[in-house]
Parts: C-alpha cells; sequence; structure tokens
C-alpha cells in the first residue's frame, strides 16, 4: 500500500503527517516562528509510531505556499533535503488547496474559497470545488487587497476558509459560513496528495519549488 509522508509549515501551524497502511498519524502544533526547530522531529515521532525508516516512503509531500515566505522555504527545504539523501519523488500542493480540503473534511463544504492572510493590506485567494474527493481550483490563485476578490462565474453557494477571512466585511465575495481561524494541516495535504500518486504525478527534488503568488516581494526589482 501507498506511504507518503507529509509536511507543512506554511503559515502559524507546523504539522506532519504520514499515510501507510490505509491509516493516517499525524502531529499538527500552532507554533509561530519555531516551526525550523520542531519539524524533523515530528516526522521522527511518526516514522518510530508506524515502525518505518524514512527510505520506506514512496513519496515526500509539502505544502508549496502561498504563505508565510520563511515558512514556505522551511517546508520546501526540508523536504528537498529528505528527498535527495532518499532518492524519493515529490508532491508540491497548493496551501490554500490544503484549506479547502480541511473545509470538506470538517464541515463538509464543497465550494470553498480559501484565503490566507498575506499581511500588508492583502490576501491570499483561491477558489475550490470538490472533485472526487479532491478540491480542485476553479480560476486562479491570486494575492490581492480583500476588495479585489472574485469567485469564477457560476461558481455557486460557497463557504470561507483561512486566516484571510478576518476580512470578511472587506472581501468582496459572499459566503454562506467561514472559518477564519483554520489553518493548513498536513493531513489534508495527503488526501490531496494521493491521487496525484496514483497518477504518477510527482517531481524530482530539484523541482520541488514555492510558490509565493507575491513576486514583487520574492525577487528583488529591476533597476531602471
Amino acid at each position: 500500500m501507498t506511504t507518503l509522508l507529509a509536511l507543512d509549515t506554511a503559515t502559524e501551524a507546523c504539522s506532519a503527517a504520514l499515510l501507510h497502511e490505509g491509516q493516517v498519524i499525524h502531529r499538527f502544533e500552532v507554533i509561530p516562528r519555531l516551526h525550523a526547530g520542531r519539524l524533523l522531529p515530528m516526522i521522527e515521532e511518526l516514522l518510530t509510531e508506524a515502525g518505518l525508516r524514512l527510505n520506506q516512503v514512496d513519496a515526500l509531500v509539502f505544502g508549496r505556499g502561498p504563505g508565510a515566505f520563511t515558512g514556505v522555504r522551511i517546508a520546501t527545504g526540508m523536504v528537498q533535503g529528505l528527498a535527495f539523501a532518499t532518492g524519493k519523488p515529490v508532491i508540491d500542493v497548493s496551501n490554500l488547496a490544503a484549506l479547502a480540503q480541511r473545509a470538506w473534511r470538517e464541515h463538509q463544504a464543497e465550494n470553498v474559497c480559501a484565503a490566507i492572510d498575506a499581511r500588508m493590506d492583502e490576501v491570499y485567494w483561491g477558489c475550490y470545488r470538490l472533485e472526487q474527493g479532491a478540491m480542485q481550483l476553479q480560476g486562479e490563485e491570486v494575492v490581492c487587497a480583500p476588495e479585489a476578490v472574485t469567485a469564477p462565474s457560476g461558481f455557486g453557494v460557497a463557504q470561507g476558509a483561512g486566516t484571510g477571512w478576518q476580512y470578511a466585511d472587506r472581501l468582496a465575495v459572499q459566503v454562506t459560513a467561514a472559518w477564519p481561524q483554520m489553518l493548513p494541516d498536513a493531513r489534508d495535504l495527503l488526501s490531496l496528495a494521493l491521487p496525484r500518486w496514483l497518477a504518477g504525478e510527482v517531481l524530482d527534488a530539484a523541482d520541488a519549488q514555492p510558490v509565493y503568488l507575491r513576486d514583487k516581494v520574492a525577487t528583488p526589482k529591476q533597476q531602471p
């Protein structure tokens, strides 16, 4: 059976989850700025609990962003290092998709507008619809002011998930319910990664890259 190890540090939450023999074991802690010191112990705890060695994992999964720049880099760097060391493939998953998947897991929300607080008076934004048990992006993921968000044409009744919904009174999309305290969880990365693993949609370690969306911050400005 498939064995996947998922890691996420893109927000205040630090989490790791292991799928093995059809069962999921996980760790989830809200520990801002402490991710780098806690992530490897989490991985070791999961492997010990499952009685596995790292080289017995089929693939490594990580939250690619968007999210906090340092946090996204921590998970990306950790997965790259482990993948290079073991020769295992990598699967990257959007943190906005993971939020939408968690909203389905916890609240059975099938249409989800996921929003993460991007600071600088902006939000990371994406709309997702449940298809065959996994959230699929409708339209594009963007970073913009709360007043500039949009839902795809025909998206229908939706719910909101993620810290960007603390700006609910400014967001230009209406939802029937929202969970502004919800953070991405590695368990939901597994749910999104498994179909891709079964379809052979994997990356080499060198191709595991973070997604920031906010290029104007992530890359140096060119001089005129």
